[in-house]
């Protein structure tokens, strides 16, 4: 019994101490991920004007524009000329019927600068910094004749080109 005894043993440290400890093996892999230049229009505000009776002096109320473009990205905004104007300096709201109000959109607090579509004319230019940038519509009411009563409104269309 003890040459049974004697022989486990030994087998049993001979395996132990055989290398039969555990072994490792490592790798690596990548991450990666590609930003691509992108714009995002994150909301445009109404331009409201508010009530209003005889149109015999300027009225004037602002709107925001908020967008967020990648970091360095290179912009610009631009304001069409709406559902019922002529172009982007003749802007009208509408109410049922013919009536009309005529209306400015502007790039600057002095309203002295259209804001329209033709990048490097009329348009905002910005650089994106990966944060929301906000932009303020400068609205304009001028003096003209009253139309009748009733609420006029008018669809812009905004536009980020990057």
């Amino acid at each position: 019994m003890r040459y049974f005894l004697a022989i486990a043993l030994m087998a049993f440290c001979s395996f132990a101490w055989s290398g039969a400890e555990a072994a490792t093996v490592t790798g690596t892999f990548n991450v990666q991920v590609t930003i691509a230049a992108t714009c995002v229009l994150n909301s445009a505000t109404t331009l409201d004007f508010g009530t209003q009776g005889v149109l015999a002096a300027n009225v004037d109320q602002t709107s925001t524009i908020t967008t967020t473009c990648t970091n360095t990205t290179g912009y610009n905004i631009g304001l069409d000329k709406g559902l019922n104007g002529g172009s982007v300096t003749t802007r009208q709201m509408k109410a049922a019927g013919p009536a009309l109000i005529n209306y400015f959109l502007f790039r600057d607090a002095g309203r002295t600068l259209n804001w329209g579509e033709t990048i490097g004319t009329d348009t905002v230019a910005a650089t994106g910094n990966g944060s929301a940038q906000a932009f303020t519509v400068f609205g304009r009411i001028p003096p003209q004749s009253s139309p009748l009563p009733a609420l006029y409104t008018d669809t812009i269309t905004v536009t980020v080109t990057f």
